[in-house]
């Protein structure tokens, strides 16, 4: 469905300035697929989502979009996708029911066919009641959930989500995937998003693409990825003077990394810790080492974006908006 190879884009800002956002980005995505993108801001993630939307042109590189290319088939492409961009999309206003109808009517619907795709996809947004209300007057969950039904009121075969949901509380972002994904589920969608909320990134994409400086540095399931690049933590407490043996024994385990003895706490990360804290626990105890707490911490996918770049995609993506 979608299909890139060595896709750049540069923005020249003077004449002794080039901005490189995208610097070589190659991925595939299968029909069917809900690919999540992660990445700080000015990683490249919004300028890439635009380069494949065909809102702005590739500076190099190639780019297949529901087999289409971006640059020479551009209007191809847009037949056949949805975009939701991270600011509100209808006019302010016009109303909900008449803005739907109007977007089905640009995409080539004739008017009777445009009011029953608004009457379908008001129904399957939870916007029935809304109708006749003006954008300006909807709330925060309710415009985005307006967003979404514009960028599906032509019936995509791909849909791009770029920041869905941030700015959005708990329970309205709840509310909205739980829309997104009936519809994908019933319309049988490609979705492809960012986003900077990664609990959303783990618990409904197949695969994670994570980007930093305008490159993918991994791109697996999340599963995957938490497992093979930042795995379990162990974590045990106990007396001081028992700590450096410990931490001895947790050195010569295979597979144990970043082991760190502080007070009379020791941590470290495995692959498989379930299986690994019990073979840790019985060393300790044949030494008469006396355990006094021990825990499993599953790994994040902020842990694999600190372990591949340094730092936290939270630290670096809570502002709501992406620079690029």
């Amino acid at each position: 469905m979608i299909s890139t190879r060595s896709l750049t884009k540069d923005f020249v800002v003077s004449r002794t300035q080039t901005v490189h956002a995208v610097r070589g980005i190659s991925l595939q995505v299968e029909p069917g697929e809900l690919v999540a993108v992660l990445g700080p801001n000015g990683a490249g993630k919004t300028t890439t989502m635009r380069m494949l939307t065909t809102l702005i042109a590739p500076t190099s590189g190639s780019a297949t979009v529901a087999g289409y290319d971006v640059a020479s088939d551009s209007a191809q492409v847009r037949r056949r996708i949805g975009y939701v961009g991270q600011g509100n999309g209808a006019g302010h206003s016009q109303r909900v029911l008449d803005e739907l109808t109007g977007q089905g009517v640009i995409y080539g619907l004739d008017r009777r066919a445009a009011k029953a795709r608004a009457a379908e996809l008001v129904e399957a947004l939870d916007l029935s009641e809304l109708t006749k209300r003006k954008v300006s007057d909807l709330s925060g969950g309710q415009r985005r959930r307006l967003d979404v039904a514009m960028g599906l009121v032509h019936g995509p075969r791909l849909l791009f989500l770029d920041e869905p949901s941030t700015g959005l509380d708990p329970q309205n972002r709840a509310n909205l995937w739980d829309h997104i994904l009936r519809m994908r589920e019933q319309y049988g969608m490609t979705i492809m998003l960012t986003t900077h909320y990664l609990d959303e990134a783990d618990s409904m994409a197949e695969r994670v693409v994570v980007v930093d400086h305008g490159e993918v540095i991994a791109d697996d399931t999340a599963e995957n990825l938490k497992t093979n690049l930042a795995g379990d933590q162990l974590a045990l407490t106990v007396a001081p003077g028992d700590l450096a043996q410990l931490r001895r024994f947790a050195e010569s385990l295979p597979g144990a990394r970043e082991v760190v003895a502080d007070g009379n706490q020791l941590t470290l990360r495995v692959t498989d810790g379930p299986a690994t804290l019990p073979v840790l626990l019985g060393t300790a105890k044949d030494a008469g080492i006396a355990v006094a707490t021990a825990q499993v911490h599953r790994p994040t996918l902020d842990d694999v974006f600190l372990n591949l770049t340094g730092r936290s995609l939270r630290e670096t993506g809570t502002t709501g908006k992406a620079a690029a």
